[in-house]
């Protein structure tokens, strides 16, 4: 057991000693810690506006919730039904009741257009129209300014996140609809789903105002349990009468969150990798320089006996402690900076904005730092082999 335990006992030796200078190599230690702290930074900020998208389309689904659509139709926009498909839709097995009747709301789904805020270009932002029974559908919605629209007027409530990211959206403003200005009567929120990058108003008053006869687009069900789908699903696509298909309401919407968010990560995954680049030829020259101080140092021990084992992973410690350093602060700059920033964009799938807070959460926070240390390791590996193929004697020579 003395030579595991004699080497064990060079590398704490070493490496406390190679941490203990480090204060005297501080320019090039920062600069490397900066560099890598970037390159998490930017990481995390891109990958946290992803991770932002997905999940305020995931919390914007009931588990048992449902949502028919024209069959072949993949979005609400693509999809048609008629009066009396949405009303056989409604009579279907598995559909919960309330007092006011079955838990289903027969909707419409159009885009207008509204300048951004932030920069004053049109946007497509979705307007809803809704039955009596959207409310019970979507038990999350709570009314914080104003009044809900009263049914069979000209009348609009706004989810929170339009009012911030889109102008004439504000209690008591008038949106024009079509040849009508329509008044903003209320303010919502909807614990954070999409519902809050929406405009809402009565279906039957939207269905003239955009010439679409009595027809909707989706029936939204909330069904006596998630497990009452198969029910719910095999007796619509069993009736000859109708030419539809249901989808759970949270497949609907993870569907939807696929094409941008893979196309947001791989984005920050290459991003990422090019910059890191830089991070390892920073690490590189940083732990080149390490090095090229030490070498008296280096060639000292290995004359007292000191192996080549311990003398590598002193300079790998190193860098990696660097590097774990820089990953800690862009992780916490990202997290500062960016964690509930307000932001909106395009779905793909729906052709409308979705406004989403950026989201910083502890798994990328993990991944930025994990990143930072495979930078660390990279950039101090070639340093870590020059100091133990250093031959003692020419080392020596420098004393």
């Amino acid at each position: 057991m003395a030579g595991p335990l004699n080497w064990l006992a060079q590398v704490y030796a070493v490496t406390r000693f190679s941490l203990q200078t480090i204060p005297q190599r501080l320019g090039s230690s920062l600069a490397a810690m900066v560099g890598i702290a970037g390159v998490v930074a930017v990481l995390v900020g891109v990958l946290s506006m992803a991770e932002g998208f997905r999940l305020t389309l995931e919390t914007s689904a009931a588990p048992d919730n449902a949502i028919v659509l024209r069959s072949g139709s993949n979005t609400e926009l693509m999809s048609g039904l008629s009066s009396d498909t949405a009303k056989i839709i409604t009579e279907a097995p598995g559909i919960a009741r309330g007092q006011n009747g079955v838990k289903a709301s027969a909707e419409l789904f159009v885009i207008i257009n509204l300048p951004k805020i932030s920069t004053g270009t049109d946007a497509n932002v979705p307007l809803r129209g809704v039955e009596p029974a959207a409310f019970e559908v979507r038990d999350n919605i709570q009314m914080i300014e104003g009044r809900p629209f009263q049914w069979g007027l000209n009348e609009v409530i706004v989810g929170v996140a339009a009012t911030r990211e889109f102008a004439g959206l504000t209690l008591g403003q008038k949106l024009q609809v079509g040849p009508e200005q329509w008044p903003v009567v209320g303010i919502f929120t909807a614990a954070g789903s999409v519902a809050e990058s929406e405009i809402w108003t009565d279906a039957a008053v939207l269905q003239p105002a955009f010439r679409r006869g009595n027809s909707y687009q989706s029936v939204l069900a909330k069904l006596t349990s998630r497990a009452a789908f198969t029910e719910f699903k095999d007796a619509l696509t069993s009736d000859p009468r109708v030419n539809v298909k249901a989808i759970r309401e949270d497949e609907y919407y993870a569907a939807q969150s696929v094409i941008l968010y893979n196309l947001i990560t791989g984005l920050g995954f290459i991003i990422g990798g090019l910059m890191g680049i830089g991070a390892v030829f920073g690490a590189l020259n940083t732990m080149y320089t390490t090095v090229s101080a030490r070498t008296r140092e280096i060639a000292t021990l290995r004359a007292l006996g000191f192996r080549a084992g311990p003398v590598v992973i002193s300079v790998l410690f190193e860098s990696m402690v660097l590097a774990l350093a820089g990953g800690l602060g862009g992780g916490a700059l990202a997290y500062l900076a960016l964690d509930g920033f307000q932001a909106a964009t395009l779905n793909w799938v729906s052709f409308s904005q979705v406004a989403f807070q950026f989201a910083v959460t502890p798994m990328l926070l993990v991944e930025g730092v994990t990143y930072a240390l495979l930078l660390g390791m990279v950039g101090g590996l070639l340093p870590a082999i020059r100091a133990a193929r250093l031959p003692v004697a020419t080392a020596l020579r420098e004393l």
